[in-house]
């Protein structure tokens, strides 16, 4: 017996995994039903995990106005210990600073991960050094991988180059970056580009023209897309 998570087809969780695991589904209408959520993860550490306010909600509803793809009107916070954490089939991850797992939080990303889940991580600048940490403890027999401009995430929706550069930070090239269970992209790492920042209303960052703007938009509809097919 197998209980199926949000819209992924292939999202399912084995009911003893579930039980051993202290982890319950909660009731449909606690859910968004069949419109496509993206939830926010709240972790510890001390970083900014609330950043990027107005990111997601404006990538939703470029999704809705660009594609036939129902989603929901906002973002969902969630930590990786709550019950309905499974309902979801993308997590999000920003900030600028420290990020922390519990070993608990360890345990259930990686389980998450590995049954069908996706996480996109936007590092806005600061995140990289504890972040690589701490995935290095969910996964620690891989590291993460350069993506290549010929991957299909850069493809799938908008034929892009590559990952597009949306902030300056310190100089450094736009790079994409992956961790992969059994063959299948489960993180999405973007640094030195800040794809949220280049989703936020166009009053939080005036700097960003509207090509960068839509090149970032272009780059999400790209990432939801990936998922939803993968």
């Amino acid at each position: 017996m197998a209980y199926k998570i949000h819209t992924r087809p292939n999202l399912y969780i084995p009911i003893y995994l579930i039980l051993l695991s202290g982890l319950f589904m909660l009731s449909s209408a606690q859910s968004a039903g069949d419109k496509f959520v993206i939830a926010q993860v709240h972790y510890g550490g001390g970083g900014d995990w609330y950043g990027d306010q107005t990111s997601i909600s404006n990538w939703l509803k470029f999704l809705r106005k660009r594609t036939d793809i129902e989603t929901a009107n906002e973002r969902v916070i969630v930590k990786l210990t709550d019950r309905n954490l499974y309902q979801y089939p993308m997590l999000y991850i920003g900030g600028h600073g420290n990020i922390r797992f519990t070993e608990k939080e360890v345990e259930v990303l990686r389980f998450y991960l590995t049954h069908g889940g996706f996480l996109f991580v936007n590092d806005d600048y600061g995140l990289d050094k504890s972040f690589r940490r701490e995935m290095s403890r969910v996964f620690p027999d891989q590291e993460l991988q350069p993506i290549p401009n010929s991957h299909l995430i850069y493809h799938c929706f908008y034929d892009l180059r590559g990952l597009p550069k949306i902030h300056e930070h310190d100089g450094e090239p736009a790079q994409g970056f992956g961790l992969f269970h059994d063959g299948r992209m489960v993180v999405y790492y973007v640094y030195s580009s800040d794809i949220g920042d280049g989703l936020e209303d166009a009053s939080v960052h005036r700097d960003d023209t509207p090509e960068v703007r839509e090149l970032a938009t272009k780059m999400a509809i790209n990432i939801a897309v990936y998922v939803l097919t993968h």
